[in-house]
């Protein structure tokens, strides 16, 4: 299963594309910086990522496209997990 959609690219502020993918229980963030490109490992997942992530996989469980219960525990245990953003 895989996810796709854009934000800003922290480092240049453009367009960037994002993919996560979910293999054998594992997500997996990539980015490109423009169509037609490979995509790349992300070098940082940020919490907005994750974020993007939840509500993508809770819009989709409500129409029942493949997302499991043990997909939105596993995402919101994650965001759970990660340290407050910085702020200021």
């Amino acid at each position: 299963m895989h996810i796709d959609w854009t934000d800003a690219d922290p480092g240049t502020g453009g367009r960037r594309f994002v993919r996560a993918e979910k293999f054998a229980r594992a997500w997996r963030f990539r980015v490109r910086l423009r169509r037609r490109t490979d995509w790349e490992p992300a070098p940082a997942v940020t919490r907005d990522m994750w974020e993007t992530l939840l509500d993508a996989l809770e819009r989709r469980y409500r129409r029942r496209e493949g997302v499991s219960d043990e997909d939105l525990a596993a995402v919101r245990a994650v965001i759970a997990g990660l340290r407050p953003e910085p702020t200021g």
